[in-house]
């Protein structure tokens, strides 16, 4: 759970605690099928996966993925603080890699009443190959 965070206390630059997640295990796969109801066989069946062109096999939801990629930020951040959070998806995510999640503040500003805080995200797996990257945006509390 995220600790209270203070507009005041963030600066442009710092960089959010990363979060490491792996290896992944197919088991991780036919989970989040099952929570998602996205039972498309590329995910589970590494037969069906091979047959369409996936040498290796299943490969990962990529919202999977990006649900990491909440974790870490709601871990930084309390999630009632979160007004923005968007991706792009540049990579395939197999089973075995490890996942970890960064990213930094890029700007900060009050406007229309709120403390914004601008963040940029990279995903990437143990090899540094990029699996998503994305930004957020947070209305951070003053200490005032």
């Amino acid at each position: 759970m995220a600790h209270e965070l203070y507009f005041e206390d963030v600066t442009i630059g710092d960089e959010m605690p990363k979060l490491v997640k792996g290896p992944l295990q197919k088991l991780q796969h036919v989970v989040y099928a099952g929570a998602s109801g996205d039972f498309n066989p590329l995910h589970t069946d590494d037969d069906f996966a091979k047959a369409v062109g996936m040498k290796d096999g299943v490969i990962a939801h990529g919202m999977l993925i990006m649900g990491f990629a909440g974790q870490a930020i709601t871990a930084w951040v309390p999630k009632k603080y979160l007004k923005k959070f968007g991706v792009r998806f540049a990579g395939m995510t197999k089973p075995g890699n490890t996942i970890t999640v960064t990213g930094k503040v890029t700007d900060k500003k009050q406007e229309a009443g709120q403390n914004l805080v601008f963040c940029e995200l990279t995903v990437t797996d143990e090899a540094g190959d990029v699996k998503i990257t994305g930004n957020f945006t947070a209305a951070l509390p003053s200490k005032a």
